[in-house]
């Protein structure tokens, strides 16, 4: 029996639910090929990648010195770990695509139309990231660090604490460049305005420090060059919200949300009108004509209005048609 002859058996949610998995599935597979691409791509010159890697370091290193492999499998097992980091991040793209590509037919137009350019924004942003850190902060910091080593220590670091310490770098400068991004989604989601954030710049120049001291190595330098681009791309994401996010109008929508309900409701013309014929909830179709309407407000007013005038000067006369309802 196939799946589709399989699904068609099960209720209409269960049926749903196993689609859906099954698509995860597939996506999550493509991701583990495309990744184990790039790796088998990158590995014969994991030798390679991983001196470019220790330029920085070695570019301020004393003359004759050289990094050291303490472990007996470091040579071996540190070029392959920094193959696989190097694969992940080069395939991140592809891998947000396909979360993209899964999590897309749920949402809707204004969602769909804000979610692109930060998915876009947020792969390009986490490279800027590591370029920073890789071109800007590793002369700065290596540079401090082995101009403050004692005399007569010699700096020869191992090659995977190395590894392990630009990883970290890279990590946390990537992270929080995307400072921009997790503003805007704030403030998008209603959860914080634009106006509020900037009220509390001062609190977030000191988180942003308070940030830099916790993810970054203990020097005042590395610190201080991760606080920094927060604090910047802080005020870049508050910038961006004005000009991706709609303001509320008075009734509390935005020209978008207004877009989207005009679309909703010219698709759901036919439902609406069958709505407004239904009689109200409780009661029998039977009793009720095809026609059958609620009365508006004004309408209703009148109809009060009539009875009034009537139970006034009737007397005993009986009610006239359009009261009576005959």
């Amino acid at each position: 029996m196939s799946q589709s002859e399989d699904d068609a058996g099960l209720p209409d949610t269960e049926a749903g639910f196993i689609s859906h998995l099954i698509e995860l599935r597939d996506r999550l597979l493509r991701i583990v090929i495309f990744l184990a691409l790039i790796f088998a791509v990158i590995f014969p010159f994991a030798n390679d990648v991983y001196n470019f890697l220790a330029t920085p370091l070695l570019a301020h290193m004393p003359q004759g010195s050289s990094m050291i492999a303490v472990e007996v499998v470091s040579p071996f097992l540190t070029p392959l770990k920094m193959a696989m980091y190097a694969s992940l991040m080069l395939g991140m793209p592809y891998l947000l695509y396909q979360i993209w590509a899964f999590v897309a037919p749920g949402l809707y137009h204004k969602e769909k139309r804000l979610a692109v350019p930060l998915l876009i924004s947020s792969v390009v942003l986490f490279y800027a990231g590591v370029a920073f850190a890789y071109f800007v902060v590793f002369p700065l910091v290596f540079g401090f660090l082995i101009n403050v080593a004692p005399e007569g220590v010699a700096v020869m670091t191992d090659i995977n604490k190395y590894l392990d310490f630009v990883l970290a770098l890279f990590f946390a400068f990537g992270l929080a460049f995307e400072v921009p991004v997790a503003t805007i989604i704030l403030i998008a989601m209603g959860i914080t305005t634009a106006e509020s954030l900037t009220k509390k710049r001062p609190y977030i120049i000191v988180s942003a420090f308070v940030v830099g001291m916790l993810l970054t190595p203990p020097d005042v330098i590395s610190q201080i060059m991760l606080a920094l681009p927060m604090w910047l791309l802080f005020e870049g994401g508050i910038i961006m919200s004005h000009i991706l996010i709609k303001p509320a109008n008075d009734n509390g929508h935005n020209e978008q949300a207004d877009a989207d309900e005009s679309v909703r409701t010219s698709q759901g013309g036919n439902q609406s009108a069958t709505a407004a014929a239904a009689p109200p909830k409780g009661y029998s179709t039977a009793a009720y004509p095809d026609d059958y309407r609620p009365l508006s407000q004004e309408e209703m007013e009148s109809e009060l209005d009539k009875a009034s005038e009537w139970d006034s000067d009737a007397g005993d006369r009986p009610p006239p048609a359009e009261l009576s309802g005959n």
